[in-house]
């Protein structure tokens, strides 16, 4: 757990080498931290964005950050929609593992997660937290040699509970 560490703040804020933006699937901007990380990051994400050609739910994809000068990358990745079955929680686990599968493939030293689908997409806090911590800690273990540190931001006093419960601290 030295590797993971829990943030009171928001994702676009933190000093990370990726940010993760929970994206939707046109990965064209929109709510939440979504819109937050495009009206940081300015025009020119939406522009790279664009060639991207979407992302499909579990999927993840890497930009540049632009404007956001605390990141080098932003990894777009995109949530389930909770409806309470198995295959959401093996999808935002995917989110997780492939995200972090980019970082490495780009020599991230760090990466910084919101909250994935815990917005309007309506998973569950407490169920997504488990989710993160167990696909972060699992990825860890399977890349001993990795030195990587991953931020799970809190952007509310719900979310930052959860992984309390957990174990996690500030």
């Amino acid at each position: 757990m030295n590797n993971i560490k829990l943030i009171y703040g928001s994702v676009v804020e933190q000093y990370a080498d990726a940010i993760v933006n929970a994206a939707n699937t046109s990965l064209l901007g929109g709510g939440g931290v979504d819109g937050a990380i495009h009206r940081a990051a300015g025009p020119k994400l939406l522009d790279e964005c664009r060639k991207l050609n979407g992302c499909s739910t579990g999927s993840a994809k890497i930009t540049g950050a632009y404007n956001i000068k605390n990141a080098k990358f932003i990894i777009h990745t995109v949530g389930p929609v909770y409806h309470g079955t198995i295959r959401d929680a093996e999808l935002l686990a995917q989110c997780y593992k492939n995200s972090l599968d980019l970082a490495l493939e780009n020599n991230c030293s760090s990466i910084a997660f919101p909250g994935i689908s815990t917005g309007v997409y309506g998973y569950p806090k407490n169920e997504a937290a488990k989710i993160s911590l167990n696909t972060v800690s699992d990825w860890l273990k399977l890349h001993p040699d990795i030195e990587i540190t991953v931020y799970f931001c809190c952007y509310n006093i719900e979310e930052l509970k959860e992984y309390e419960m957990l174990g996690l601290k500030i």
